[in-house]
């Protein structure tokens, strides 16, 4: 392999000719060849969106050459056009911090830039990774405002598929709306329930879920850029941060700020866990909703069967004509994730010490990756299952009128202990309640019709009329 020589202090040592990144790179992947796993792409994005924003306010106030400025912005328009992607390397584990990140990313920008003023790769006296790119920055600052920036990023995408999600599962509240079902707790026969009031729940659910998420969005706007060092802006022109910011609201139509406390904004990383925690909530409860679908579609001969989930592949390498809840299994899997990721989140960020958290890179990684997946199975889960669910109407019916729980609506007119002697006997002799009912004359036909009407005991009131039966 044709290589270059690049020396840093601790020696000189041979880089690939053909790269963009330099020796710190080199030296990284030396020590840090852990999993094959890197920063997601959105990372990389904000990290150069920032690089390109300080590159271009530092030569607005002066500190750096125009021409060296605009020459690493380009290289940064490049990058986030899509160009260059395959230089960064670094793998998620790394030195604390983020710094051998922080240090591809200046050493790509830079020989990208060096190229563009008409020099070669590693004549850093064009544009040098440190001195240039790194202008007025520390990765303790760039890391954790980068870190934020895609997140917030990457809920911009969450958002709208939470929101089409609620849309969907409205859509199916009002398809079912006319459909009664038995409801069950504990997994026992209970009181009628309309199929359309349990999807209204789950729209509801997620909506809520939505919310909180969007809550968390908004508190990762606040960006501690400009903090240089330990957060006391070291190195750094008064109006650095303010402008940075400036060309960050302008470039991503988002309101991002300047924390009022930029020691804060390095030593805490609160909103990086609230996102995560806001996912891990959604991960619950779309664990949940999808369990019941698994249990409301279970069968088709011998379980609940109440709805058909559309058919994607095939269930079975042994049974033929098998077929499963595929689309509600994945989405399921996902989910452990996310609250698995949110556990190393959640670890990762009360880890800091005193003036800096080095272990921000485990965050961004697992805190990045929740968002992506979720988004992307979110989406299949609408397309591919839900907007396609169907409901077998007599099915769910029969199971409401054959339900044991219609005794509840007795309770008023005959008590419970009475009512509980009713549903033995139905039980014992494989009767309905309302057989029971009517071959022990404890209501006329007109009060059965009036009172044990399955359909009124899915709505608030009391059963039938307030007079005792005679």
């Amino acid at each position: 392999m044709a290589t270059r020589i690049e020396q840093d202090l601790l020696g000189p040592k041979e880089v690939p000719i053909d790269a963009y990144y330099g020796l710190q790179t080199v030296r990284t992947l030396e020590n840090f060849s852990i999993s094959g796993l890197r920063l997601h792409s959105k990372m990389v994005e904000a990290i150069v969106i920032v690089k390109k924003a300080a590159a271009l306010v530092n030569a607005d106030l002066g500190l750096l050459k125009p021409e060296i400025g605009r020459a690493i912005a380009a290289a940064a328009d490049e990058i986030l056009a899509g160009k260059l992607r395959e230089q960064f390397v670094v793998d998620v584990y790394q030195m604390g911090a983020g710094t051998a990140f922080n240090m591809n990313v200046n050493e790509v920008l830079a020989n990208r830039a060096i190229e563009l003023l008409g020099g070669s790769r590693g004549d850093y006296v064009l544009v040098h990774p440190h001195d240039h790119v790194n202008m007025a920055q520390s990765t303790n600052d760039v890391f954790p405002t980068a870190m934020r920036m895609a997140a917030r990023l990457l809920l911009a995408e969450l958002l709208p598929v939470l929101h089409d999600l609620k849309t969907a599962l409205t859509g199916k509240a009002k398809e079912f709306d006319g459909i009664l079902k038995s409801a069950r707790t504990h997994l026992r026969d209970a009181v009628p329930i309309r199929l359309g009031q349990e999807f209204a729940a789950y729209a509801v659910t997620i909506g809520k879920c939505q919310e909180r998420i969007a809550a968390a969005a908004r508190s990762l706007e606040e960006l501690g850029i400009g903090g240089s060092a330990v957060g006391t802006g070291l190195n750094t022109h008064p109006q650095y941060r303010t402008k940075l910011v400036e060309y960050l609201r302008t470039w991503t139509r988002i309101e991002w700020s300047n924390a009022p406390d930029m020691r804060e904004a390095m030593q805490s990383n609160l909103p990086v866990a609230e996102a995560s925690s806001a996912l891990r909530l959604l991960a619950m409860e779309l664990t949940r909703i999808c369990n019941d679908m698994r249990l409301l579609t279970s069968g088709p001969t011998t379980g609940f069967a109440e709805i058909v989930l559309p058919t994607v592949q095939s269930g079975s390498s042994i049974m033929p004509g098998k077929v499963n809840p595929s689309i509600v299994e994945m989405l399921n899997m996902v989910c452990f994730q996310v609250i698995g990721n949110d556990l190393t989140v959640s670890m990762a960020v009360q880890a800091g010490q005193l003036e800096l958290n080095v272990m921000m890179p485990v965050m961004a990684y697992n805190l990045h990756q929740s968002i992506e997946i979720l988004k992307n199975a979110i989406r299949v889960f609408i397309d591919r299952c839900v907007v396609g669910i169907i409901a077998d109407t007599d099915r769910c019916r029969r199971y409401a009128e054959g339900s044991m729980a219609l005794a509840t609506a007795l309770n008023m007119y005959i008590g419970y202990a009475r009512a509980a002697e009713v549903v033995k006997r139905a039980l014992r002799e494989q009767k309905t309640i309302i057989d029971v009912v009517r071959e022990e004359k404890l209501l006329t036909e007109a009060q059965i019709d009036e009172i044990l009407d399955p359909v009124k005991l899915t709505e608030p009131g009391l059963p039938g009329t307030p007079n005792e039966p005679s």
